[in-house]
């Protein structure tokens, strides 16, 4: 597999979060990136936030209610993200972690895989 075969596997596991968080939340990110690097899949959102998130993060005290109700969807919700992870790149999934930023409305994902999905990706250059 080439290249070729990385960027669609990236693509594949965006447009999957996508519509993964469309149906828990009611509405996705309006951008998507998701990055394969070694041993890790890391999915970057853009502009995640909600409508009543963002009226909410303008006031100090709203800030931590976001992360902490983000955090809460984040958790209830793990088994199916790496599940679903595991099942587009065919390895496991031994640990994942995720952070939202309330300033620039944007998450990041992070997934430990348990071999180099990278380097199974990677074309053999003659």
């Amino acid at each position: 597999m080439g290249q070729s075969s990385k960027n669609r596997m990236e693509a594949t596991i965006s447009e999957a979060y996508i519509k993964f968080l469309r149906e828990i939340l009611g509405r996705g990110p309006r951008e998507t990136k998701t990055y394969i690097i070694k041993d890790m899949v890391i999915v970057r959102l853009k502009e995640v936030l909600t409508q009543e998130e963002k009226t909410l993060v303008k006031i100090e005290r709203g800030k931590p209610l976001v992360k902490e109700m983000r955090r809460i969807l984040r958790e209830s919700h793990s088994v199916e993200t790496e599940e679903m992870i595991s099942r587009i790149t065919g390895c496991q999934v031994i640990s994942s972690h995720s952070d939202i930023s309330t300033k620039l409305g944007e998450q990041v994902e992070l997934f430990i895989l348990d071999c180099d999905l990278e380097k199974i990706l990677k074309v053999d250059v003659k």
